[in-house]
């Protein structure tokens, strides 16, 4: 019998695959292969999650009216022009349905997230890399990349799995040199971690234009990846736009109320952020004294380059890792064979990454 047949283009797709979880035959395990927060959420967060488990016969609120208005207030928003999401990546995928069809092109730097062409396969556009210069998004690149069927550019800031960031005055210059039909998209999912005066998550340019959507994630400083919920801010006919095309309670109550209650825990957030900035610092320092090359990183991750000799490269280390229990994510799949990204965790965890990798190194 002849089957539903998928649109095509569809059973091209690679699926998206996420850091691994488990090792066969170890018991303890570190995961640091999916950039997830530190010190784990919020326990405000937590005890938030937790009161609301004997209403989870009720519908969640649809329009996140409490969630939006804490975000608001947190970031010095305009709450009517944030949509709320299961996770950034729902939002980034409806922006491609919204906005983008057949024969249309998604443009996006060289090392960007994988979710960018696999959104833009899904519809029937095509993906299209920019190159980058020294791991990092080129404006002048992913201008002259740009053609009449250009629709959406992705731009992450910071970079994942680079940790490498565009400074405020090179985004406004990309902004300024796109087509105003054009649709720029910021995934800033790591600006929290961002401690640079010369950098802006994008929402200056949401409300300076109608071309310009920044998107956010609670799963890596507020360390919610579990429950999924994401966050755009867009111009108004946009986020219109995206209320129209999602689903009616697309955000579970459980996921509403912890995501409030870690935005409006400062004091955690803070030391989350302090956390990061001085284990990253040490990380890096660490690393490069054994004689790996460390690509500079202002979010919650390093980007670590591997000699190609045998024996001695990305492989072989990730082995001798995984070997002693630690989960860190190998980078082929990104155009970067050479390179392990590692995941800023505890300070426990992050000893037993450089120790695992001392010995690898013969040092």
């Amino acid at each position: 019998m002849a089957s539903p047949k998928p649109r095509p283009g569809i059973l091209d797709l690679s699926p998206y695959v996420g850091g691994e979880s488990k090792l066969a035959g170890v018991q303890r395990i570190i995961k640091l292969s999916s950039n997830e927060g530190a010190l784990g959420p919020s326990p405000k967060a937590v005890a938030a999650y937790c009161a609301v488990a004997t209403e989870m016969h009720r519908y969640p609120d649809g329009h996140a009216v409490a969630l939006r208005r804490a975000l608001a207030l947190a970031y010095g928003l305009d709450g009517e022009r944030i949509v709320c999401g299961a996770g950034s990546d729902e939002l980034l995928q409806l922006l491609v349905r919204a906005y983008v069809g057949p024969g249309d092109e998604v443009l996006y730097s060289r090392h960007g997230f994988l979710i960018y062409p696999i959104a833009a396969m899904s519809v029937g556009a095509t993906p299209v890399a920019a190159d980058e210069v020294e791991l990092t998004a080129s404006v002048d690149h992913l201008l002259a990349a740009v053609t009449p069927r250009t629709r959406i550019v992705f731009v992450a800031n910071p970079n994942n799995p680079t940790g490498t960031y565009l400074p405020a005055v090179e985004m406004k210059r990309l902004r300024d040199g796109l087509p105003e039909d054009v649709l720029l998209v910021i995934d800033a999912a790591y600006a929290e971690f961002v401690q640079r005066n010369d950098y802006s998550a994008g929402a200056d340019l949401v409300e300076a234009c109608d071309n310009v959507v920044m998107t956010r994630t609670f799963s890596k400083i507020y360390a919610m990846g579990g429950l999924r919920l994401g966050w755009a801010y867009c111009p108004g006919p946009i986020a219109d736009v995206l209320n129209r095309i999602r689903g009616p309670f697309n955000v579970s109550s459980a996921a509403l109320a912890a995501g409030q209650a870690a935005v409006e825990d400062s004091g955690f957030v803070a030391l989350a952020q302090r956390h990061n900035e001085y284990w990253r610092g040490w990380l890096a320092d660490q690393l490069t004294r054994l004689g790996l090359t460390v690509v500079p990183s202002v979010a919650n991750f390093v980007l670590v380059r591997f000699p190609t000799a045998p024996g001695r490269d990305a492989a072989a280390a990730d082995a001798h890792l995984r070997s002693q229990g630690l989960i860190v994510r190998a980078m082929g799949s990104y155009g970067l064979p050479d390179s392990l990204r590692i995941t800023i965790g505890r300070d426990d965890e992050l000893r037993a990454v450089v120790a695992a990798l001392s010995e690898f190194m013969g040092k």
